[in-house]
């Protein structure tokens, strides 16, 4: 419901944007973000803000005990980037995609994520048969799509509703 509250306040993300409206995207997620981490006991924080490879803004929080923002399976930080976005979003008028991470722990479950992706192909391929993943976020069924949409001998496809939904491997 939120959510849709947020999509029918959003314009179109201009085409080009300037610098100054970047630099206004980042110091607007960065406040946000700082505000929500006066909330935390986490102590002296670092946040570095860069470019993603598919032109988002990745902002990675480094620190001593960061762990309470990562959360058990990375929920904490899904919903911590969650509110990160709406608050941007809601801000600047458009949407712009805006990545938080915690000392790189999204780097690394992307890794993992392409791994489990290209062994998934492997055994769905050796087994001539459909392999079904566990139910994923969509930025992890994302990933999955991403890494396999160069290998021609599989499709991917989501299927489920929900918090079951989940990504099948299909052998061409």
């Amino acid at each position: 419901m939120a959510e849709e509250n947020v999509e029918s306040a959003v314009e179109e993300q201009p085409v080009e944007l300037t610098d100054e409206e970047l630099d206004r995207i980042a110091d607007t997620a960065i406040g946000a973000l700082q505000d929500i981490l006066k909330y935390f006991d986490v102590g002296e924080v670092t946040i570095d803000e860069y470019e993603g490879d598919d032109g988002e803004l990745i902002l990675d929080i480094t620190g001593d005990d960061l762990a309470v923002l990562i959360g058990r399976h990375g929920k904490t930080l899904d919903a911590l980037q969650f509110i990160v976005s709406a608050i941007t979003v809601r801000t600047i008028g458009y949407r712009y995609p805006v990545v938080v991470d915690v000392e790189g722990y999204k780097g690394r479950q992307r890794e993992k994520l392409e791994s489990i992706a290209h062994s998934s192909a492997n055994r769905a391929v050796a087994q001539h048969k459909s392999v079904k993943l566990r139910p994923m976020t969509p930025y992890e069924r994302r990933i999955i799509h991403i890494t396999l949409r160069a290998d021609e001998r599989v499709e991917t496809a989501s299927e489920g509703e929900g918090s079951a939904r989940h990504v099948v491997i299909l052998p061409v």
